[in-house]
């Protein structure tokens, strides 16, 4: 049967797919605008099947705190190239992605993707299906929850980074300044726990090891390679651990003297740094 330019341009507005495509699908399926959806969708799953192990490199990192700043999520979508997360589909999927998440309050991303969208189809249906109309792989990387009596959110200027920091214990105290400065902190300094108890046993241990195995290559005595592993040790928990960074704004106050100064008992209870490409 003769395919229209009106039937496929139909087929574009309910799919979201290029023209050629949809004319191909409609053909392929005689005019029949079910068989070409899924035709099209078909053709989303080869290209995910196809690239499932390319990387992603590319993105963007969205981050919402709810009215009350009680709770924050960061969504990070994924693609292969720049080009495309420029582009308006991609980063319409991106919002709808975290719209999905703040109004379901998924526990997972598993749980995210399985969302039903407005057409009843899954998150994962129409990620999949803009993999057929784009032709690269797509993938959300990140989903993460934070909790507390405030939370702060920062995005970076790049779109490929974000970071939200959870406070309690705010004693009435607008916390959003420091909030702020200590997520930009996190986003710079990457710290990888709170403090040292968060680090664990498998990364203390190879840095007890690293520092023995310095001090030997510089021809420290045995017995005292312990006492300088631990002091190579104390060094790492300072650098790598958020309550005991310096503070980049002012050096001689630590991440952890900076909340007491702010308000006396204020606790930085939880973050989440997520980044695409870093």
């Amino acid at each position: 049967m003769a395919i229209t330019a009106q039937d496929v341009n139909r087929l574009r507005q309910e799919t979201g797919a290029g023209m050629m495509d949809c004319k191909k699908a409609l053909t392929e399926a005689n005019g029949d605008f079910e068989a070409a959806k899924d035709i099209l969708r078909k053709q989303g799953q080869k290209i995910a099947s196809k690239r499932a192990d390319n990387a992603t490199s590319e993105g963007i990192v969205l981050t919402q705190v709810s009215a009350d700043g009680s709770n924050g999520k960061v969504v990070a979508i994924a693609c292969e190239t720049e080009p495309v997360s420029k582009v308006e589909d991609f980063k319409n999927l991106a919002q709808s992605v975290l719209e999905a998440a703040v109004s379901t309050n998924a526990g997972s991303k598993e749980e995210l993707l399985a969302t039903p969208q407005a057409d009843g189809r899954s998150l994962q249906d129409h990620i999949t299906d803009l993999m057929g109309k784009i032709g690269e792989k797509i993938d959300v990387v990140s989903y993460e929850n934070v909790n507390a009596e405030k939370v702060v959110a920062y995005n970076h200027s790049n779109g490929k980074l974000g970071v939200l920091v959870g406070l309690n214990s705010t004693s009435g105290t607008d916390v959003t300044e420091v909030g702020k400065d200590i997520a930009m902190q996190i986003a710079a300094m990457k710290p990888i726990a709170l403090d040292k108890d968060g680090v664990d046993s498998a990364t203390v241990e190879r840095e007890i090891e690293v520092g023995k195995e310095q001090a030997r290559a510089e021809g420290k005595p045995e017995q005292m390679l312990e006492k300088i592993a631990m002091g190579k040790l104390n060094k790492f928990y300072k650098e790598n651990t958020l309550l005991n960074q310096e503070f980049v704004k002012d050096p001689s106050l630590t991440i952890s003297q900076l909340l007491e100064k702010t308000s006396k008992g204020l606790t930085v209870t939880e973050f989440k740094r997520v980044a695409i490409g870093a």
